[in-house]
């Protein structure tokens, strides 16, 4: 069994960075790709990033691109996204997320776990 536990949301102003942690109980090793999705006030979840392997391959939407970056410590079990130049519509619930397989994907069909979520606003 694992549990992912997110950190690090808060209120910030446009343009400042906030680096979010979601720690797993249990290892999340190589095999297992991880995510963050995010979810804002009335609208459906949505895919922000994934990581594969020991951080072979990272994608993101197109929205984050550039601005926000993910990464993973396998050895301490710890996904992070570190997210830069913050803008209103990033304000929403992030979830860290842990898929089935190697290679993850874009929606949040086969991800087997998730954390509680955090939230992150962004003032204009």
């Amino acid at each position: 069994q694992v549990q992912l536990v997110e950190s690090g949301g808060g209120l910030v102003q446009a343009g400042d960075s906030l680096r979010l942690s979601c720690a797993a109980s249990g290892r999340i090793s190589g095999n297992y790709a991880m995510a963050w999705f995010r979810q804002a006030p009335g609208k459906e979840r949505e895919f922000v990033a994934r990581v594969i392997g020991n951080n072979e391959n990272a994608y993101y939407a197109d929205s984050v691109k550039g601005r926000f970056t993910i990464s993973r410590d396998n050895a301490n079990n710890t996904v992070y996204l570190q997210m830069n130049n913050l803008k209103p519509d990033d304000t929403a619930v992030y979830y860290c997320a842990r898929h089935t397989g190697f290679y993850g994907s874009r929606t949040s069909s086969g991800y087997y776990y998730w954390g509680q979520g955090t939230q992150v606003t962004v003032s204009s």
